[in-house]
């Protein structure tokens, strides 16, 4: 009888339409924030903080990223993934969390990203690796994660509006279970989003036993780069947005001369 391969010898095998959703993501973000420079620099006027045409695009926009990233994270454990190839891409997204702090508040001082999404990654990549053995209780999870800033906030308005000021400070509401939101670029607090990663999770395990074919599934060729653009996101959305802004700065520059 032959023996089986250990887990860390297990071939890998990318499903297309992970790669290509995260991809199709990454457009859908470009054009957000371009839209978003253009306001900034007073070229548009538009609510970003407020008009649920924006405010609804975004929340969209983040949950394809962590529904994809969960689904990531049930391939990689289906496959083996070791805990130090995990903390390698681990460390690069926090440390890509601390440039875009550092770079958000030479922007934006008053309003500087503290916990936004890559933040919000980096924390919540351990909870769901660490639960990924959760069975069907990753869907409950999920949902419960997604209802608690409903709770909270519930809670924190009337029950336990003396706690308000605790879990709406700095050094709490990173967690997300706050009354009110606090003043900055970019917020994906743990809760709820930990929720639709989790949720991403039980999708991909569920998808890996009972439909694995879905996920061989593939956007027409013509959309093939979008794969390719999934697969170099952390890339990517480093550099996007200070090549959106560095082309308007230099638009406006030659117009204004």
């Amino acid at each position: 009888m032959t023996a089986s391969p250990s887990l860390s010898h297990r071939p890998t095998v990318r499903y297309p339409i992970v790669d290509q959703l995260r991809g199709f993501a990454m457009v859908w973000m470009t054009l957000f924030h371009f839209c978003f420079d253009l306001a900034h620099f007073g070229l548009w006027s538009q609510n970003f903080r407020l008009d649920p045409f924006w405010t609804g695009q975004r929340t969209v926009i983040v949950s394809l990223f962590l529904f994809c990233a969960g689904l990531s994270q049930a391939i990689a454990v289906q496959q083996g993934q070791a805990w130090g190839r995990f903390g390698r891409r681990w460390l690069q997204i926090a440390g890509c969390a601390l440039l875009v702090s550092i770079g958000s508040y030479i922007m934006f001082p008053q309003s500087y990203i503290y916990f936004g999404v890559l933040h919000g990654m980096a924390v919540m990549l351990v909870l769901v690796r660490c639960s990924a053995n959760g069975g069907h209780w990753l869907w409950l999870a999920g949902v419960f994660a997604l209802c608690a800033p409903s709770l909270a906030a519930h809670l924190l308005t009337h029950d336990f509006a003396h706690w308000a000021p605790v879990f709406n400070g700095r050094w709490l509401n990173w967690l997300g279970l706050v009354s009110r939101k606090p003043f900055t670029e970019d917020y994906v607090p743990v809760f709820p989003w930990v929720g639709v990663m989790w949720l991403g999770m039980a999708s991909g395990q569920w998808a890996l036993r009972y439909k694995p074919s879905w996920l061989q599934w593939s956007a027409p060729r013509g959309c093939a780069w979008l794969g390719v653009l999934g697969r170099w996101s952390l890339s990517y959305y480093m550099l996007h947005q200070p090549v959106l802004i560095g082309g308007l700065m230099a638009v406006l520059w030659f117009v204004s001369r």
